[in-house]
């Protein structure tokens, strides 16, 4: 493409206009920036357009109104929290999955107390010889760290063969070891692949035995110990680092008294009037077990919350793409992106408007209940209302807010980009202008120069033709004088050469 630009001179009364010509060739640097920066928007408009809530009125309605739906399911089917039933069910579960494990390994009764017992002999560790120093029977599986059914209970279970030492907790909190010795070595591999056996293998079939309690304990018909699950794992292994050192007046860990308690059953376990316990509730492996059951009983009206939302944009957005159409060949057309419930800022907020109404009544329905069961005590009102409380609820939820708000950082991220983007392709327009404008300018100055010395000539030229006509006119006058002082000289002669000419 060219571009033309016009030019006018005047000299003297005499006007020159010329039509210049500027080829833009070595705009071509510029003009692919520009395309590169306009290329760059478009990308950057196709993201904002995910990262944008689109919802209307009628999405935000269906979402509230799918909240309170699904909270009143949850008040009048789900029910409340029972750790006393998820530590039935896990029970039930534990003991199962021992007795199959025990069958597996040879055993061939069907006593739980056998089935344990034939596991605790065959898959022995050296972590048992210090059972004492971290508390005995009762307290050993939390205070050892590699009686953890956890990745750091691997690892201890393993520095134990390596380095004869055994590492946990002791009374107080504080970080402890065992040094291994004499008889208390032969379960100490010999060599790396023992070491590994007895680290890994024998470890984990030892847990399994250690599941649901000694087999001394459940021949009496007692539950026993049992082990730690991984978050009252985690949280003891936590409570040994120096972060937690603030300590009650005996020199006691608080928050390693605070997980024992959680441990032993004394923090959950039912109380009297006189706050003594009435029933422990431990929360060991076997509780972990059953609060997933739980989890799961309370996940149900989250999903249907779910369900419905996601069901909903979907059919209505897919009526937005079908309603045009009237053939099957036309169906090629719909957009499927703007149909898919997920990935996107509108589905999103409608998801975080749904279960936040999901929460407020499930919230509202645990603060009556707890008013009414507790008969206006603090202490009561906090142990009813948290039972009742929908837990998979408040995580999806926080989830939820969690990903509303990343959109949000993410879309204004994007939006600054595009802005400076913007910019710089403003900026690169402006250079185009003031290119060809420098360049157009350059060619012009240059025609000018010539223009004026082609006025010029002119000029001179019609200088000179002046100054010819005139000297003729001179020239003219001089002949007609000459003419006439010879006719009158020569009367004869001037009549012989008219006479003649007219002849001719």
């Amino acid at each position: 493409m060219e571009d033309l630009l016009r030019v006018e001179n005047t000299a003297d009364e005499l006007t020159v206009q010329y039509d210049i010509v500027v080829p833009d060739s070595e705009l071509a640097d510029i003009d692919n920036k520009l395309s590169e920066l306009e290329l760059q928007i478009n990308e950057i408009n196709k993201s904002l357009s995910k990262f944008t809530n689109d919802s209307d009125w009628i999405d935000n309605t269906i979402a509230v109104a799918s909240g309170i739906l699904c909270g009143l399911i949850d008040s009048l089917f789900v029910g409340e929290f029972s750790f006393e039933e998820a530590n039935e069910w896990g029970n039930e579960k534990t003991n199962n999955f021992v007795m199959k494990i025990a069958q597996s390994q040879g055993y061939k009764g069907d006593d739980l107390a056998g089935a344990i017992k034939f596991l605790e002999d065959r898959f022995p560790i050296a972590a048992d010889k210090a059972t004492n120093h971290f508390g005995g029977g009762y307290y050993h599986h939390l205070r050892d760290f590699s009686h953890h059914p956890t990745p750091v209970g691997m690892f201890f279970s393993l520095l134990t063969q390596f380095t004869e030492t055994v590492y946990g907790t002791d009374v107080a909190g504080g970080f402890s070891t065992y040094k291994l010795s004499g008889d208390e070595l032969f379960l100490i591999g010999k060599n790396i692949p023992e070491k590994i056996t007895f680290g890994v293998v024998n470890w984990i079939f030892h847990l399994v035995s250690d599941m649901a309690g000694s087999s001394g304990s459940v021949a009496m018909g007692k539950l026993g110990t049992g082990l730690p699950g991984p978050i009252a794992s985690l949280l003891k292994e936590l409570s040994a680092l120096p972060v937690f050192k603030k300590a009650n007046k005996d020199g006691y860990k608080e928050f390693s008294i605070w997980v024992s308690k959680l441990f032993n059953g004394t923090l959950l376990g039912k109380h009297d009037e006189k706050e003594n316990i009435v029933e422990a509730v431990k929360f060991d492996l076997r509780t972990e077990v059953g609060v997933v059951s739980q989890l799961g009983k309370q996940a149900i009206p989250v999903l249907i919350n779910e369900c419905i939302v996601r069901g909903f944009y979907f059919i209505r957005r897919f009526a937005n793409e079908v309603k045009n159409i009237r053939s099957f060949r036309e169906l090629k057309n719909i957009h499927w992106e703007k149909t898919v419930p997920a990935k996107n800022r509108t589905i999103i907020r409608m998801l975080t408007i749904s279960s936040g109404t999901f929460m407020a009544v499930d919230m509202a329905d645990a603060a009556i209940r707890g008013a009414v069961k507790s008969g206006g005590t603090l202490p009561g009102f906090l142990s009813q209302f948290i039972v009742r409380v929908n837990f998979v609820g408040v995580g999806r939820f926080a989830v939820a807010v969690g990903c509303d708000v990343s959109m949000g950082v993410k879309k204004s991220k994007l939006e600054a980009q595009r802005s400076s983007i913007k910019t710089q392709l403003m900026y690169y327009k402006e250079a185009k202008v003031f290119y060809k404008a420098d360049e157009a300018m350059a060619i012009a100055t240059e025609v000018e120069e010539v223009i004026d010395s082609v006025t010029e000539k002119i000029v001179s030229i019609k200088d000179y033709y002046r100054n010819t006509l005139s000297d003729m006119d001179e020239m003219s006058k001089e002949i007609k004088n000459s003419a006439s002082s010879f006719v009158a000289n020569n009367k004869k002669t001037a009549d012989s050469i008219s006479s003649m000419l007219s002849e001719v």
